[in-house]
This record gives structure tokens, sequence and C-alpha cells, in this order.
């Protein structure tokens, strides 16, 4: 067993999600969104941290993030489980994050997403973009949905991911999955060759760059359905991220071609439970009206808030009234939501929340 593997068990024995490594401190795991120190284990040094890193990454990966001072990969141990990880080096030395990749993939029902998050696998075509910091779940739900999708319909789904994470076995879809770094040179290239293989549905695991995000545009212009991720924490932000990507003279065609495609966004983070004991994904919801091609078209991203407000029967929430909702329903905390609240000025004038001094003072 590798002694990298020791650590990653400690992880799963402690129904974490995360394992921290850094030189110079001891192991740190996240559990319920809290880091804890490991404290029976020693401080890694760097011929002990560089020998774990080293176990799972051959001879040519390892001389090639010595170079870079960064890599992603995707490393199982013994009993199968799946950890996405980052390897890097800081002032300090050397850093690794693993990640834990639930072995099974869960429902949207189980993930606990809206209602409406399940109409997402019935599109045809146009962009669907699932946003939020890392660690809010996005990939979790979009393999749900992924899931639904391979269930339900007769579709060729190509997912190009960095790594690749949860792995779909075909039922009704054929499913191809595509690693960055493996399989091909990155999003874009992986997204070119996607677009000539007679595909239904493509899954890029980030849109992270100017030419990965007009490639997937024009991919949505041509009826291919688009699934796609940004580190974004609301819906206003993520089309003022996709549009602010590209030079003045060319944002209006691309507000344009958004005002076309756009299909749905939600965006998600997870909130401590109000006994701590576990973390509920709390959602922002916007999803396609009569008034949306125009605000894009318009660049008034400023009235999307009003807009999924007034829609809010129709399905639509936004991050706050999400967060209040949870409040109402014991949940999560006051100081929870006001915490991971978008607008805290507004969110602090509800008539559920009293903030603590101390909270507001640290914010």
């Amino acid at each position: 067993m590798a002694k990298i593997d020791a650590l990653l068990l400690e992880v799963i024995s402690q129904k974490g999600s995360d394992l921290h490594l850094a030189q110079g401190k001891k192991p740190k795991i996240r559990v319920n969104g809290q880091l804890t120190e490991l404290l029976q284990w020693p401080i890694l040094e760097e011929q002990a941290l560089a020998e774990m890193m080293q176990e799972t990454l051959s001879k040519n990966a390892w001389n090639s993030f010595k170079d870079t001072g960064d890599t992603d990969l995707a490393y199982t141990i013994e009993d199968g489980t799946r950890f996405r990880c980052n390897y890097f080096r800081h002032f300090y030395g050397y850093g690794a994050v693993f990640r834990m990749i639930p072995s099974k993939l869960m429902t949207l029902d189980e993930l606990g997403v809206p209602e409406i998050v399940k109409k997402f696998a019935d599109y045809q075509s146009g962009l669907v973009l699932i946003t939020g910091p890392t660690g809010s779940g996005k990939s979790s739900t979009m393999a749900a949905i992924i899931d639904d999708i391979n269930t339900k319909y007769e579709r060729k789904i190509v997912t190009i991911e960095e790594p690749v994470e949860f792995l779909h076995k075909n039922k009704e879809s054929i499913i191809v999955h595509r690693e960055v770094g493996e399989d091909t040179k990155s999003f874009s290239q992986g997204l070119r060759t996607a677009l000539k293989s007679d595909v239904n549905i493509i899954l890029v695991g980030e849109m992270r760059d100017k030419e990965t995000i007009e490639l997937a545009l024009t991919a949505a212009e041509m009826g291919i359905l688009i699934f796609g991720t940004l580190h974004t924490n609301s819906a206003p932000k993520t089309i003022s991220r996709i549009i602010d990507v590209f030079p003045q003279k060319q944002k209006n065609q691309i507000r344009e071609i958004l005002a076309n495609t756009l299909k749905a966004v939600i965006s998600q983070q997870l909130v401590r439970s109000a006994d701590e004991k576990r973390r509920w994904v709390a959602c922002e919801i916007l999803t396609r009206t009569s008034a949306l091609a125009s605000i894009i078209r318009r660049g008034e991203t400023d009235r999307l808030d009003n807009e999924i407000q007034m829609n809010r029967a129709s399905g639509m929430i936004t991050m706050d009234s999400y967060l209040l909702d949870l409040v109402k329903s014991g949940k999560i905390t006051n100081d929870e939501a006001y915490i991971k609240a978008i607008n805290k000025t507004a969110f602090r004038k509800n008539d559920v929340f009293e903030p603590e001094e101390e909270i507001e003072q640290s914010l």
C-alpha cells in the first residue's frame, strides 16, 4: 500500500471530503466544511511529502511537475475510492490537496437541489452553466444531470475534464470520457474534436479561457447541448464573466450568441447544517424567460435578480432567498446564512435574521 493511502483512508474513516498536505505542517482533513489537523501525524518534511506525491505519478509526470510547479490528476487507492488531486509548489515547499470523489453517483433528489434542475436533462440544445466556488458540489450536480440523461435518453455524450471525476457506464446513452493532459491537450482542443464526433451533449469541466468559452458558445449555436462550469457565485456574475472575457469589439456579438443559447444557470454553495453534522446545498437558479434574451443583449445584468424574483413560481430563486428558506426550515443558522449571503446589506434587513455583533464585524 502506498504511504499516501494511509492518510486517504483517514479521510474516509472520518467521513471527510478533502485532505490537505503542506510541507512543514501536519496533515489536515476537511469534515463538513471544517479543517481539522491530524494531531497523531508528524509534521510533513520535504522528503517525506515528496515521496508520497511521487507514488501517484509516473517519472515523466513528476519531472513535469517539478518544472511547472502545478499538476492535476486522479488517484485511486486499493479499495477503489478515487480522489481528485492538485499538486503545487508554494513559498515553503510542496503542497497537495486530495478531494474524495464519491464512489456512488448521487441522484438530484439525493443531492437536494431544487426540482427545476431535473428539467435540465430534458434540454435538446443550448448552454447550461453550473457555477460556484471550489468545493461547492458542481461536479456532483453535473454528474447527476448526466446520469439522468443517460438513464432516459439515447444521446452521444462527451465529457472533457481535468481530471475525469465521475465515471459513467453506458445505459441508454453512449458516454465518452476525455481527460485533459492524457487524452487531449486542452479543453479547447477537446471541444474541437468533440464537435467532429456526431455528439449531442458536451460536458466542459471548466470554461476557464476565451478560446474554450468561444467554442462552447459556437457549439451551443450549432444545436449541441453544452454543460459547463465557472467559478462564479451568482447568475449575474456568471453572465458578466463570460462577456468580460472578450475584447470590447467582440462583446456585442457574444451577448447576441449568449442571448440566443443560454438555457439555465445554477450557482451553488455548500453550507453547514445547524447541528454541524452535514452540509446543505444552497442554489441560485436562473432559467430562460421571454425577458432574459433582452436583458443579456442590453448588458443589463443588474436586472437579473428582479427577473429571478418575479419568476419564483416557475422554480427560479436567488441565492439569498434560498439561504433564508434554509434558515426558516431550521436547516442552517442565521449566522451561517449571513456569511454565505451575496447581498449582506439587504440580507441583514430580513426579519428572520439578527446577526451577532462579532459576525458583522468580521465581514
